[in-house]
């Protein structure tokens, strides 16, 4: 089977009409979201159910609001709560240089002066800036902002992240 890498996790219906709301988890959302749009649903664990066509999207607060083609009313779609959309790695955009996929990077190693501290286990989108969670060893998990002055460096090749850990970060 392909690779497929989580776009969004569907949080609750929208209407009688069929919408889903759905919880974005990539950078991307209005592309993954938007008409015409291929997106795979997986279970709760992690199995493939179908492929889903997005009919139409729309962002109301911090969900995307989608309808898929196919699902007409709120029965059709309330069993999916909880359901996970991926994206097939064939549909992802070719990116920039220094911009990179979130599954590219969890799972890097982070270094402060060539000192392995942890490895990024998550990335958070709390509001302007990406926040990478960092996991360590014997320590709570550290919270790093992904701004210029505390990321320094990603290869994503060699899955290492190097980081200027601010005063403050970690207390």
């Amino acid at each position: 089977m392909e690779n497929f890498y989580k776009v969004g996790t569907i949080v609750n219906t929208q209407g009688l009409q069929g919408e889903v709301r759905v919880l974005p988890s990539t950078d991307f959302a209005n592309e993954r979201f938007s008409k015409g749009a291929v997106l795979a649903l997986f279970d709760d664990k992690d199995s493939y159910i179908q492929d889903l066509k997005v009919k139409s999207g729309r962002l109301q607060k911090n969900f995307y609001v989608v309808k898929f083609e196919g699902f007409y009313h709120i029965n059709d779609v309330e069993k999916y709560k909880g359901y996970v959309v991926k994206i097939a790695q064939e549909n992802q955009e070719e990116l920039n240089d220094g911009e990179f996929y979130y599954h590219e990077i969890i799972g890097s190693d982070v270094y402060e002066n060539d000192i392995l501290i942890g490895q990024i286990s998550e990335i958070l989108q709390p509001g302007a800036n990406d926040v990478w969670v960092v996991k360590r060893k014997g320590k709570r998990d550290l919270l790093l902002p992904y701004i210029p002055p505390v990321v320094l460096k990603v290869d994503v090749a060699q899955h290492r992240v190097d980081v200027d850990i601010m005063e403050g970060l970690d207390d």
